[in-house]
């Protein structure tokens, strides 16, 4: 086996371990047991259990973020809610395509960590950025003030993120691949039901101009 191809069945075995058993109840014995391979093999490739997290952590948000980067620049020229709309269903594929590590972050993130704030200085900053922006595109016009549209965001937020907060409620619903896609194509409808709801007026604003454009 290639040495890529190596550590990243360590890093996969790391992964299910750390979202069943959690990260101080897993031991690189159970890692390595798990993925079968040597101890020494992974202390070669991560120093540590810290350090295979670390890189686990930083594939995963790497990864997320390039996702989203290019969802943006594919959608630079729809209507900003549509743009959403499609970054959205982008955030929830990659979620779920992982979602035990997924899972696994979204419990990490609860606990105030330096790990944690180190996260929040890199990687979560950049993702705020990216949703709080488009987000904003989408509202823009509406008959929100600047308060109801940052409860909204939050929402928002609450809508990617809780399915992972709370595996439990629905995990007996998803037990094989078409379930997760179903998953995903229900609940980013959803999603899009809400944020129709949320930028409606902002959107019949721009359909009005669009039509007296043509017009004239």
């Amino acid at each position: 086996m290639k040495k890529n191809e190596t550590k990243q069945k360590v890093m996969d075995a790391a992964c299910k371990l750390f979202f069943a058993k959690g990260y101080h109840g897993t031991s690189v014995r159970d890692i390595a047991k798990k993925a079968s391979v040597n101890v020494s093999l992974i202390n070669y490739y991560f120093t540590s259990k810290q350090g295979l997290l670390e890189e686990a952590v930083v594939h995963y948000y790497e990864e997320y973020l390039k996702k989203i980067d290019n969802v943006l620049d594919e959608t630079e020229q729809l209507e900003p809610r549509d743009r959403l709309k499609k970054m959205v269903e982008v955030i929830i594929q990659y979620k779920q395509d992982q979602h035990q590590f997924t899972c696994f972050i979204q419990r990490e993130l609860s606990l105030d960590s330096v790990f944690v704030r180190e996260m929040m200085v890199t990687y979560l900053a950049k993702e705020n950025y990216y949703i709080s922006k488009v987000f904003y595109d989408a509202v823009e016009g509406t008959s929100h003030n600047n308060i109801d549209r940052e409860f909204l965001l939050l929402q928002l937020k609450g809508l990617l993120s809780t399915p992972y907060i709370a595996p439990n409620e629905w995990r007996n619903k998803v037990v094989w691949d078409q379930s997760h896609d179903f998953f995903v194509k229900k609940y980013t409808k959803t999603i899009n039901n809400w944020l129709d709801f949320v930028t409606e007026d902002s959107h019949l604003k721009r359909d009005s101009s669009s039509m007296n454009k043509s017009r004239s």
